[in-house]
């Protein structure tokens, strides 16, 4: 069994005090050239695409940002493993969010197919459906990608039904639209590893999630509310520790499909069976309000105080279970909290500044986010974990007792994790270095073979 030695660097990115607020600031620019990389299946090696990773542009307006990205991470993507034969391509958009995003108080605004938010990074993110629902009349699942159409009174949850079809980022693409359905920390991260794609086609993720500190801000939905990881402050008002944040949604206690949670007598769907067990539909999930400040709402969020947000917002969290394996409604929904107005456009209308902060501006200082080595010593692999957000590229060699360099890599910008193969290294006490910009850090490692 493989060893491995992890570095993590803890601490939420820090920003200056700038007047443009976190969703003008908190943008994920491409400001080294990085292009996307994909595997295609039955090879390891990544290919080289031509597409600019992460965001391009970001412009402001008194009402609205306008993000300009290509929607292609800076994470290795693909393969997609079910048969889907796209590719993640150019989507040469605009996303035009507000800046001032207020409750929706009227009939709510459930969240349909399609984006229904950004990342960060410039990657969509879709709600937990994937087109396809239970058809009475064949008595099996139509729509999305089998084809036909579904009678959409039973629909399929994307997340559960498409996984052998999620890579190692937990994404995949409609057509050339890349996206996550859920919380976008890769599989190989969950501390229940429920699928084998990232042992041959390795890749990372936006971020990892970390169980010590409020997850960095991951992106905004298109009302304009921000979208947080699995982990925030216990209480609203910033207080009572950190704590995984907890969806409100469970599983009914159900075993024949006739009425919704509601009581709503519908078309019948299948019994729960192994071919269409409880957590294949959405509807075989009910809300059940919980008093604790740690539970969200029915749209998957709550009003409270985030690093970036001292005063308070609403934010959605994408939720994990106590494994970390993604849990319903996954990010934001089933409806909107606030009134939907974000869009892609194909221009900009209006007068605008473009945001351009000085080099530097937005990235976590070295020394203050701390780096900690475990499990020590190591065998096979190193493997340097970022629990944070990258934004800029950091530099990262590995030197003998001797002072020999052995190893050198770097954290792309938008990536969390790199890997030293450690099993030709002789035993002793070895030195990581990093080098972001002018900081150097260092850290001794020990590799020892059984």
């Amino acid at each position: 069994m493989k060893k491995t030695l992890l570095l993590s660097a803890f601490g939420v990115c820090g920003f200056s005090a700038l007047a443009q607020g976190p969703a003008i600031t908190s943008w994920l620019r491409n400001t080294t050239g990085i292009t996307g990389r994909h595997y295609v299946s039955g090879n390891p090696t990544p290919i080289n695409d031509s597409y600019s990773a992460n965001v391009q542009t970001v412009q402001y307006s008194a009402n609205f940002v306008y993000v300009t990205t290509q929607g292609i991470p800076a994470y290795i993507v693909g393969p997609y493993l079910d048969g889907n034969p796209n590719q993640a391509g150019n989507q040469n958009a605009i996303f035009k969010i507000p800046l001032n995003p207020v409750q929706n108080t009227g009939t709510l605004t459930a969240t349909t197919a399609g984006n229904i938010g950004i990342f960060i990074n410039g990657v969509a993110l879709f709600d937990y459906r994937d087109g396809v629902s239970y058809k009475s009349s064949t008595s099996a699942d139509a729509g999305g990608p089998l084809g036909g159409m579904g009678d959409g009174i039973w629909n399929r949850d994307a997340i559960v039904a498409e996984r052998a079809g999620f890579d190692c980022s937990k994404g995949h693409p409609a057509g050339t639209n890349y996206h996550h359905h859920q919380n976008p920390s890769a599989y190989k991260l969950d501390l229940n590893v429920i699928s084998t794609i990232c042992n041959l086609y390795d890749s990372d993720g936006l971020y990892a999630i970390d169980s010590t500190q409020h997850s960095p801000l991951l992106g905004y939905a298109y009302d304009g509310f921000p979208i947080y990881g699995a982990y925030g402050y216990k209480n609203t008002n910033g207080t009572g520790g950190i704590v995984r944040i907890r969806s409100s949604y469970s599983l009914r206690n159900i075993t024949v499909r006739t009425h919704y949670a509601d009581g709503t007598n519908v078309t019948d769907g299948p019994a729960v069976t192994p071919t269409y067990p409880l957590g294949h539909y959405r509807e075989d999930y009910e809300f059940v309000s919980n008093a604790q400040p740690e539970y969200l709402d029915v749209h998957n969020g709550r009003f409270c105080v985030t690093p970036e947000y001292p005063t308070g917002t609403y934010a959605y969290f994408c939720t994990v279970d106590a494994d970390w394996n993604s849990a319903y409604p996954y990010c934001v929904g089933p409806t909107f909290y606030g009134v939907k107005s974000a869009l892609k456009v194909t221009s900009i209308s209006e007068s605008v500044t473009t945001y351009n902060p000085a080099v530097g501006i937005q990235s976590a200082d070295l020394v203050k986010t701390g780096i900690s080595v475990f499990p020590n010593p190591a065998s096979d692999l190193l493997v340097i974990q970022l629990n944070t957000l990258n934004r800029e590229d950091v530099k990262i060699e590995l030197y003998d007792a001797g002072g020999k360099l052995t190893k050198e890599t770097t954290m792309l910008q938008g990536t969390t994790i790199v890997y030293f193969d450690t099993k030709e290294l002789s035993h002793g006490v070895y030195v990581v270095r990093f080098i972001k910009g002018d900081e150097v850090l260092t850290r001794k490692v020990v590799v020892q073979h059984n």
